[in-house]
């Protein structure tokens, strides 16, 4: 079942998103979040958390190295963090590398600061990148070889290197997420210029 795109404003962005959380456990919250749009403006916030979260996994700890108590000394309260996402990213295209994740980890924050958790929605970053490299290759590869095409650029810009390791914190994230897009862009633009003689 494909997913309806939220509605966009007409200067909506790409917006690659990431959240860090307290663990992978059904009541887990955010505790870190930060979002990079297209052009490379970014925020980042550490997540002060509410009242009622409580879960909390050392495991998880292990990975993203953010104690507890530095959430509970410098983080921005959970509902000016919410007020801040819905502010700069309403009507923007969200997009994440583990949407239901951090879907269920958005709702749990704008839920938790009462707001209603459909006001900003996610996506898979893979669809936006299959969708960027088809929109820049159709009509330059007949429609019979286009989503062949377009799925071996993908693989071929999503080798990385073996000794990559997520840096589990969100800046770098979405960072890394809007990187992986870009790299789609270019190859696809790349490909195109050939494909029109240019290259």
């Amino acid at each position: 079942m494909r997913r309806l795109r939220p509605l966009l404003r007409s200067d909506a962005m790409l917006v690659f998103l990431d959240f860090e959380a307290s663990s992978l456990a059904k009541k887990s919250y955010p505790i870190e979040v930060a979002w990079v749009f297209e052009d490379g403006r970014s925020e980042t916030y550490l997540i002060k958390p509410a009242p009622e979260w409580t879960d909390w996994d050392p495991a998880a700890e292990a990975i993203h190295h953010i104690p507890h108590a530095t959430l509970l000394a410098e983080g921005t309260p959970h509902g000016v963090v919410a007020a801040r996402m819905v502010a700069d990213l309403a009507g923007h295209d969200l997009l994440a590398s583990a949407p239901s994740w951090d879907g269920k980890w958005l709702s749990a924050l704008l839920r938790a600061a009462g707001i209603d958790r459909h006001s900003l929605r996610l996506r898979d970053s893979d669809d936006a990148h299959r969708e960027t490299a088809t929109a820049i290759l159709s009509g330059l590869v007949p429609e019979a070889e286009l989503d062949t095409t377009v799925e071996t650029l993908l693989t071929l810009t999503d080798v990385r290197a073996p000794d990559h390791v997520p840096a589990h914190r969100a800046l770098s994230d979405a960072i890394d997420e809007r990187a992986r897009w870009l790299a789609v862009r270019e190859a696809a633009n790349t490909l195109a210029s050939e494909l029109r003689g240019g290259g």
